[in-house]
């Protein structure tokens, strides 16, 4: 059985450390800040608004998560985590509570913002939710690798260019076709589904697209699941 007490008592921890790092708690302003930017501006296309989206959840989900891990490790706490009665479960749980949270806040208040308005918001916040849990469990993986809240940060930094400047891969696929493998990345594929549901599209059009996002969750879940448990007996 998951019991809630312990999640939210790793929820509570982390929410005590993310407020004393200023270092880390001001990623925050970042995507929103360029979302009014691009707002005032008028700047109004599909990839604009999703690069700023798929910003703010590299920066927030992936970036967070991977400190709060790496704190932990740091801190030489993470190994005492791991040793307790708390299950897999409710340790990975609880420490992805607090950066879901943020990283929903940070994107529905994102596009606000930059004006981005779906036509089907239901299936837009479905693809949002797909999605964090991707970028969540990318940044626990990397969190994993790093031994502290400096080399995550390190680390971290050519998977934000790959997710957030990878929105306009498209463009380059006729000068470059070997990119052709990378629409297959659940940023690529989150912007194909906005399209979609731009174009009128409803649930049935987007199947495929939530599907392979569904795909990355699942694979990326697995991983981080197996090397967690093999940090527990190193």
């Amino acid at each position: 059985m998951i019991s809630m007490k312990r999640m939210n008592a790793i929820l509570m921890k982390d929410f005590k450390d993310f407020s004393r790092n200023l270092y880390v708690s001001t990623v925050l302003i970042l995507p929103i800040g360029l979302g009014i930017m691009y707002g005032r501006a008028g700047i109004d296309s599909i990839e604009s608004h999703f690069m700023l989206i798929n910003l703010a959840f590299v920066m927030v989900a992936t970036f967070i998560q991977s400190c709060l891990i790496a704190e932990e490790k740091e801190k030489n706490t993470l190994r005492s985590l791991m040793l307790s009665p708390a299950s897999t479960v409710e340790i990975l749980g609880g420490k992805s509570l607090l950066t879901f949270i943020l990283t929903m806040f940070v994107v529905v208040v994102t596009a606000y913002f930059s004006g981005y308005n779906p036509a089907n918001i239901g299936i837009i916040m479905i693809a949002f939710i797909l999605s964090s849990f991707f970028y969540i469990a990318l940044g626990t993986l990397l969190g994993l690798f790093s031994k502290s809240v400096m080399e995550a940060s390190v680390i971290v930094l050519p998977v934000v260019t790959v997710f957030s400047l990878g929105s306009f891969l498209p463009t380059l696929i006729e000068q470059y076709p070997i990119l052709k493998i990378g629409m297959y990345l659940p940023n690529i594929q989150l912007i194909e589904l906005a399209a979609k549901v731009e174009a009128g599209g409803g649930f049935g059009n987007v199947i495929l697209e939530l599907f392979i996002i569904l795909v990355w969750v699942i694979v990326l879940f697995l991983v981080t699941r197996i090397i967690y448990r093999k940090k527990m007996v190193d």
